[in-house]
């Protein structure tokens, strides 16, 4: 991770440590390098990138300072206004964007913003082009053999101008309609659109697939996205569902490239859940590549052991769907992704993306014939306690040699009945303790006991 760009990219409270100033500046840089990239080619157009946001009050702030730098480099900025992180990546793939930006901080609450950036193949941009990014932020850029402590403005005809994309929101709708491979008529099915971006997609989608559909949390206000909904809190779905005696229900978070469900009876249904009952349906079909799903270190042993079972290889990354794609784009696989939510069908996407996961889920339930909490069924779960502790300095707290010690002695005694894991966050101030055991009360002793030594040392704020 850089200075300012974690996991998923520049994130953090809106005007504190993210500012009108660095968006105006990132988009300085995105317009100046693409152009610069253009011209040494022989390609003097502008170069053309696609900015979608969340629902946020903050977004509106940034869209217009991202397009004020990139226009005043001399780019092209397309808007697609309020849409989602997948829908960025599908549309800057498809129509041949130089670069993508969302403007999101994902399932973050309300005041918090962060700016997520794409390649022309819509995934995650590389490191070297991110460390260029942050080296002008801080005055020391040295690109194309020369430093720069400024970028040249566009002049005259060079100056860009502003497009409405929304006619690319509508195309990404359709080509998520074109994958529905049943109809849904006759399935009652549950949403949680988080006030987030899927809030005027997702309905529209099940809908034209035939699903009678029940909406929960799709009045965005720019305070509300991920309070106390979606895929980060499940209470309200689960209450719907039982309630209303859906089949299923999808939640997603704010920029919906997170998907968990709800079985039929009301039950969460984990990430984890969903590549094993997905890995399974393309393993029977022999679709499944490599016959390995990519994982992170965060999955549940529970999953691992379901794996074993049914006799399908996974390969393990560190959290972060950058680093689940990554694996995957090397070694060819076709499904991974995390037990947060972030499920990657390669075939059809280059990000995790919520709503084409509860139409792959809708897939496996009618393609079956079975019921979310059949399919989900052998996977047992195992006991997980997971306890966030801000912190002022993440990697001071790692590096201390009385928490590794102590670390190390809480793996000593799981060892052969659970794990634990101590890691930074990718994208918040955060230091996150994960204790996994057959015994959920000797997680939370474990859990507390690492969180005291924490503390103990005055690194928790």
């Amino acid at each position: 991770m850089g200075k300012y760009f974690g996991t998923d990219g520049f994130r953090g409270e809106a005007n504190i440590p993210l500012t009108a100033e660095h968006a105006f500046k990132v988009g300085r840089f995105l317009g100046w390098y693409y152009g610069e990239l253009k011209r040494r080619s022989g390609d003097e157009t502008a170069p053309r990138i696609v900015i979608g946001k969340d629902t946020r009050r903050s977004s509106y702030m940034f869209e217009y300072t991202l397009v004020s730098g990139l226009t005043a480099s001399g780019a092209d900025a397309y808007l697609l206004h309020v849409t989602t992180t997948p829908s960025v990546a599908y549309i800057t793939r498809t129509d041949g964007f130089d670069c993508g930006i969302m403007i999101s901080a994902s399932h973050n609450p309300y005041y918090d913003n962060g700016i997520k950036l794409l390649n022309s193949q819509g995934e995650k941009l590389d490191e070297n082009t991110i460390s260029l990014i942050e080296d002008y932020l801080d005055g020391k850029l040295c690109v194309f053999g020369k430093k720069y402590k400024e970028l040249p403005y566009g002049t005259a005809e060079r100056i860009g101008i502003s497009v409405d994309y929304a006619d690319g929101r509508s195309r990404y709708v359709g080509y998520l309609i074109s994958l529905g491979v049943y109809s849904f008529r006759g399935m009652r099915v549950g949403l949680d659109c988080a006030n987030g971006c899927s809030w005027n997609m997702a309905r529209k989608v099940f809908e034209a697939l035939g699903a009678k559909v029940y909406v929960i949390n799709d009045e965005p206000d720019g305070y509300n996205i991920n309070e106390n909904s979606g895929s980060t809190h499940l209470e309200g779905l689960c209450n719907l569902v039982r309630e209303k005696k859906l089949d299923v229900g999808f939640a997603y978070d704010g920029d919906a490239d997170r998907c968990l469900c709800v079985d039929e009876r009301g039950v969460p249904v984990t990430g984890d859940q969903i590549l094993y009952i997905y890995g399974l349906y393309m393993k029977e079909r022999g679709k499944l590549v490599n016959n390995t799903v990519v994982t992170t270190v965060m999955s549940n042993f529970g999953l691992y052991k379901a794996f074993d079972s049914a006799g399908i290889n996974y390969e393990k990354t560190a959290v972060g769907d950058r680093f689940v794609y990554e694996r995957m784009a090397e070694r060819g696989d076709k499904l991974g992704g995390e037990q947060s939510g972030h499920i990657i069908f390669s075939k059809y996407a280059t990000t995790g993306d919520g709503i084409l996961t509860s139409l792959k889920i809708m897939e496996v339930m009618l393609a079956k014939k079975k019921a979310l909490s059949e399919l989900a069924a052998p996977v047992k779960i195992y006991p997980q306690v997971l306890l966030n502790l801000k912190v002022a300095d993440k990697r001071a707290a790692l590096c201390d040699s009385e928490v590794k010690a102590a670390v190390s002695e809480a793996e000593k005694k799981l060892k052969g009945v659970g794990r634990v894991l101590v890691r930074e966050s990718g994208t918040e101030p955060l230091i996150r303790i994960m204790t996994e055991a057959e015994n959920k009360e000797l997680c939370s002793e474990i859990t507390e006991e690492l969180a005291e030594i924490f503390k103990k040392k005055g690194y928790v704020r």
